[in-house]
């Protein structure tokens, strides 16, 4: 049977799809839990700024129940079995009838459908991370380095994920015209692969390109100098005279 996590070139099945990106997951997921444990077992509370686990709380958080350093590294490591186990389920049981078109009862993927969902969920996803978790509202907030906009990554997590939304009902609800779909090759898996990973890179290049212009060589020091609490209310920053 070989490990469900890139045979899908080779046998394109619905199932088979579903169960190489929950295989995917489960990798993501495990590898998190196991970092977080190591990073765990290296944690140091000495170390303020260049200890990636006290940066997460900041030293604030007194109680935090089942979601502590301990039980967020193992929630992760059973979402990844968990995860693990589904991907082989669904590469076993592929043929389910979900994935067969009700005209002629073959497998098919409706990709447009398929997109629309996606984009739905993550901006599902979008809006509840910055309108709860940011906020502090459920959860414990996130620290920001910039004191003219405290609320900027909230109002931005909120307004993408609104959008988000709204574009995934619309691609769930209207169907693409001929010439656009055969145009953009959207019944093509490559193309979808192509442009997820695409994606992906843009993600992660913006991420990195404000690393590197916004905080230059030295992130934590100006993090730490111009810190604000968007869980607790604004705290005053720090003198940077003292960093």
């Amino acid at each position: 049977m070989g490990l469900p996590w890139y045979r899908v070139h080779t046998v394109v099945l619905p199932g088979r799809l579903l169960s190489v990106h929950i295989m995917h997951t489960a990798l993501v997921a495990g590898w998190a839990g196991s970092m977080a444990l190591y990073e765990l077992a290296v944690f140091d509370p000495s170390d303020p700024v260049l200890d990636p686990m006290w940066r997460q709380v900041r030293g604030t958080v007194t109680n935090p129940g089942i979601w502590s350093y301990e039980g967020v590294a193992g929630a992760h490591i059973v979402f990844s079995g968990l995860c693990f186990l589904a991907a082989i389920w669904h590469w076993v049981y592929w043929y389910l009838e979900i994935f067969c078109d009700e005209r002629t009862g073959k497998p098919s993927l409706d990709l447009p459908k398929i997109f629309g969902i996606h984009l739905f969920l993550s901006g599902v996803a979008c809006f509840g991370f910055g309108a709860f978790h940011v906020t502090g509202l459920y959860g414990l907030g996130i620290w920001v380095s910039d004191p003219f906009v405290p609320g900027g990554i909230a109002s931005h997590h909120i307004a993408a994920g609104t959008l988000g939304i709204l574009a995934g009902l619309f691609h769930l609800s209207v169907r693409p015209p001929q010439r656009l779909y055969k145009g953009l090759r959207m019944g093509n898996i490559e193309t979808v692969l192509s442009s997820s990973i695409a994606a992906v890179f843009f993600c992660g290049f913006c991420c990195c390109w404000n690393y590197v212009v916004w905080f230059s060589n030295d992130p934590y020091r100006i993090i730490w100098s111009h810190s604000l609490s968007m869980g607790s209310g604004l705290l005053p920053a720090r003198d940077i005279s003292k960093s």
